[in-house]
């Protein structure tokens, strides 16, 4: 069972910047990692991928603004968020994909099986 624990949340002013890290429990280098993200009133929504490769992806609502990393030999995922809006306002989630090597074509929830609890992010303007 992987545990996945997110960490760097907090309160920022728009224009601002945030670095937040998701800690792994055991090794999650062959598999896409990515952060989610929920507003409330609003469905969960994938901002960042990055495969085993290292390709990463980012929705159009956070490209150039977001960058998604990871540091294998640490365990540790990454996300830098520069030049905050108040629509990033949500929780942060990071996650699993379900299986080893598969890349990160599908970007639904329903495709990652870990979760962390999320860490919060507040943008105030």
């Amino acid at each position: 069972q992987v545990q996945l624990v997110e960490s760097g949340g907090g309160s920022v002013q728009a224009g601002g910047s945030l670095r937040l890290s998701c800690a792994a429990s055991e090794y999650t280098g062959s598999y896409c990692m990515a952060w989610f993200r929920q507003g409330p009133g609003l469905e969960r929504e994938g901002v960042a991928f990055v495969n085993s490769g290292g390709s990463a992806y980012y929705s159009d609502s956070v490209k150039g603004r977001f960058t998604i990393s990871q540091d294998k030999a640490k365990k540790t995922l990454y996300l830098q968020m520069n030049s905050l809006k108040p629509e990033d306002t949500a929780m942060y989630y990071c996650a699993r994909g379900r299986r080893p090597w598969v890349p990160c074509d599908s970007r639904s929830a329903s495709d990652f099986s870990y979760w962390g609890q999320g860490t919060q992010v507040t943008v105030s303007s």
